[in-house]
């Protein structure tokens, strides 16, 4: 294997590449450079140097299979195709961290009235509210559910403050979901992020949109997730480690980080090495 990680959790699972649309093209995983086309037919191929890789194209991405040996299928999306539901893919960020951070950042509630102001939080509305985290048997997949939060601006059709609900789901160390309330009642708009490791130290964030609103433009609706994330990156940019600490008490959790503290559990019992502060090292 040409990749400069040994870490089955990114070799044998299908890591993203990108919008599907925007080939032929060249990009970056696990330090090594791809290079993506596509067929007549419409076929999808990936190759670092002159090995090909295993690759699909689901969800409006291409996602890839360092190993060629997928541990398992990837993850179901089932809101992207559901009718009614409009899906729109809000571009990549680069961000100077682990990806494991960006998913960890993604499941806090605790930093809304701070990082994200009138938009998803305002003090004094500072209390994250007791949820429920478990791990689905079936799938190992991580579910926290039942979060309710007070926010000014909870999407880009929202003009007026309400609890939202939501619910977080994480398939992959790299890729998570987000439902939260729509502006369609009773419904949840579904947003991914699925991140594409460029090293242990650099993601490029891909957003994607499975949601009910049919009066705000795809660039309305596409500026407010990139103020929110543009809002996020510096904090991120800005941690003392840029690895996640999985051991030790580098970091002190408290009750609202339940979602981090099982998080960082589930990463440890998979053996997580890629992204992760090595205390014997200190990278």
């Amino acid at each position: 294997m040409p990749f400069a990680t040994d870490d089955p959790n990114m070799l044998d699972d299908w890591l993203v590449l990108g919008p599907a649309t925007t080939v032929p093209r060249t990009t970056r995983l696990l330090g090594e450079t791809v290079r993506l086309w596509t067929d007549a037919d419409g076929t999808p191929h990936c190759h670092v140097g002159a090995q090909p890789l295993a690759v699909q194209s689901r969800y409006g991405y291409l996602w890839a299979c360092p190993s060629g040996r997928p541990a398992r299928a990837l993850f179901d999306f089932p809101e992207y195709s559901e009718p009614g539901r409009r899906t729109i893919d809000c571009g990549g960020f680069g961000v100077a961290v682990s990806g494991l951070r960006v998913i960890e950042n993604f499941l806090d509630m605790a930093h809304f009235p701070f990082v994200h102001a009138d938009y998803l939080g305002k003090v004094p509305h500072t209390e994250v509210a007791r949820y429920q985290v478990a791990i689905e048997p079936a799938t190992g997949e991580i579910w926290a559910t039942d979060c309710r939060f007070w926010q000014p601006r909870a999407s880009a059709a929202h003009d007026t403050g309400s609890e939202v609900l939501y619910k977080y789901r994480v398939m992959q160390p790299f890729s998570a979901m987000l439902y939260k309330s729509s502006f369609r009642e009773g419904a949840l708009d579904a947003i991914g992020l699925f991140l594409q490791p460029v090293d242990d130290e650099h993601v490029v964030a891909h957003t994607v949109l499975a949601c009910y609103d049919d009066d705000s433009s795809d660039a309305a609706l596409i500026a407010f997730q990139h103020t929110i994330f543009g809002q996020d990156k510096p904090i991120l940019e800005n941690h003392a480690f840029k690895r996640m600490p999985l051991e030790g008490r580098a970091e002190t959790p408290t009750r609202g980080d339940t979602s981090s503290v099982t998080y960082r559990r589930w990463l440890r019992e998979r053996g997580m090495r890629f992204g992760v502060k090595h205390t014997e090292t200190g990278a």
